[in-house]
């Protein structure tokens, strides 16, 4: 088998395809989990606490000399980057436990006992005419 054959059909399983989108998906959702937490989390919070914005903190570790750039550290763009992070796994988390609750449910749901098959009727059947016929005799 050629490697470009291997390789089409490897790229073309439904797991490859369904990690891709996945991958695809996750990126616009971390996009829009970003702006979410930039546009509109950090602006109000910001101004509960005088109004700081989180990006521009930043402590200047060495002053700039002519050509050469101030050294900073910029924790505010940490923090910005951990409220992200807890914003999504949090929604991940939630996510998450919906889907078990979903089996959970699923799970607990008692299930119709089977319907007895024409053999099993008629060997039900018999036994209770034997039952009946050595009680009776």
């Amino acid at each position: 088998m050629s490697v470009v054959k291997e390789f089409k059909e490897f790229a073309t399983k439904g797991n490859v395809v369904d990690l891709a989108v996945g991958i695809i998906i996750g990126g616009a959702f971390g996009k829009i989990v970003s702006s979410l937490v930039g546009d509109v989390i950090m602006p109000p919070l910001g101004l509960l606490i005088g109004g700081v914005d989180f990006r521009d903190l930043s402590a200047t570790l060495k002053s700039p000399l002519g050509a050469v750039p101030a050294v900073m550290l910029r924790y505010g763009s940490f923090i910005q980057t951990v409220f992200d992070f807890a914003i999504i796994a949090f929604a991940v988390f939630l996510l998450i436990k919906a889907i078990n609750a979903l089996k959970r449910k699923r799970e607990a749901a008692p299930a119709a006992p089977p319907k007895p098959s024409a053999e099993e009727v008629l060997l039900t059947e018999i036994r209770d005419l034997l039952k009946k016929q050595a009680g009776g005799a």
